[in-house]
């Protein structure tokens, strides 16, 4: 599919087409199993002023934290005696969370659970940052692109650049991370021939992985009065994207939970998702990690009950990507 192509499919496309073609092709890569990554936010703190994000260093409004190394150890610990294979660790862009300390955290939790994948949700930091987390056995980084569109990012993430975080990412890929990248749906500003450059670009990079989900406001952030992203819209960049990026792991996210409860999630699956993200995030600090508002809870049963209702397996394994790297090596997906 070219550009024009992708607009017009997400102007006028039957949904219901749209979702079975790319649940189609979800099956033929992926098979049926969805992966359960369980995710530790561990410090709402955050040096940027994205436009949108309630972490945004200007929001008095919530109370900041930071979890200790020990009690991030543990968490992870708890996670994979749950018999998940990934442990996530997101955060803001918190520099007071050094290289050696998330080195070190990095480290103790592979040494303790030799068989666990680490993806790393942690922003845009030094380069040397990246290659120390990789040396202590980080597998996977989850960095966002948010939007292809390169003035509507400068306008929504003041001080940042999309060529930036681009270069990230292809210096991810150079150090054999498992990237991911992802966009924001439903943004002040975006037009549809933006997403159909998002979806384009995802399919440039060959992520392994990307977190696609939509706009939802936050009270303390000069956003706080546009409204969140349409949930149809949202499911229709998955399914496009699934259909063009063929065999990339794909969640469910919890913000298409926050816009439908019942069903955002289901719904995604049937897109073409076959990962989904429960929070193991005590309350006690969850309810501070206000990237936006009345996020929904969704634990391991609630993940769980979302598979089997989708009529879907739990996967027993880690959930590696599934790209061929090599030339030689041809892949019927890609």
């Amino acid at each position: 599919m070219n550009k024009k192509e992708i607009i017009a499919r997400l102007e006028t496309e039957n949904s219901n087409q749209l979702f079975n073609e790319a649940d189609k092709i979800r099956e033929a890569c992926l098979g049926n199993e969805v992966h359960i990554r369980g995710i530790i936010e561990f410090s709402n703190y955050c040096c940027r002023s994205c436009l949108y994000c309630g972490l945004r260093k200007e929001n008095k409004g919530i109370s900041r934290y930071r979890m200790s190394g020990e009690e991030i150890i543990k968490l992870a610990n708890e996670i994979t005696n749950f018999g998940l294979k990934t442990v996530v660790l997101q955060s803001g862009d918190d520099f007071a969370f050094t290289q050696k300390t998330l080195s070190t955290i990095i480290n103790k939790i592979k040494k303790e659970n030799p068989g666990v994948a680490i993806t790393l949700s942690v922003g845009e930091r030094p380069p040397d940052d990246y290659k120390a987390f990789k040396d202590a056995g980080a597998d996977r980084y989850l960095l966002k692109h948010e939007t292809a569109n390169p003035e509507l990012y400068q306008r929504l993430h003041p001080g940042q650049s999309l060529k930036r975080r681009l270069e990230i990412l292809e210096y991810l890929k150079k150090l054999n991370y498992q990237v991911g990248a992802g966009n924001i749906v439903g943004l002040r500003g975006q037009a549809l021939e933006d997403l159909a450059d998002d979806i384009l670009l995802m399919k440039m990079l060959d992520v392994d992985m990307a977190g696609i989900g939509p706009f939802i406001p936050q009270r303390d952030t000069p956003l706080s009065d546009f409204p969140s992203g349409p949930l149809k819209l949202t499911l229709k960049v998955l399914a496009l994207t699934r259909i063009l990026t063929k065999n990339s792991h794909l969640p469910a996210t919890t913000a298409l939970a926050t816009l439908d409860s019942a069903q955002g999630q289901l719904s995604g699956f049937k897109a073409g998702c076959n990962v989904i993200m429960p929070d193991f995030t005590p309350e006690y600090y969850r309810k501070d990690y206000v990237i936006y508002d009345h996020k929904r809870r969704v634990d391991l049963e609630r993940a769980k009950e979302l598979i089997f209702k989708a009529r879907r397996l739990i996967s027993a394994d880690r959930g590696d990507s599934l790209k061929c790297r090599k030339p030689q090596e041809a892949c019927v997906c890609r």
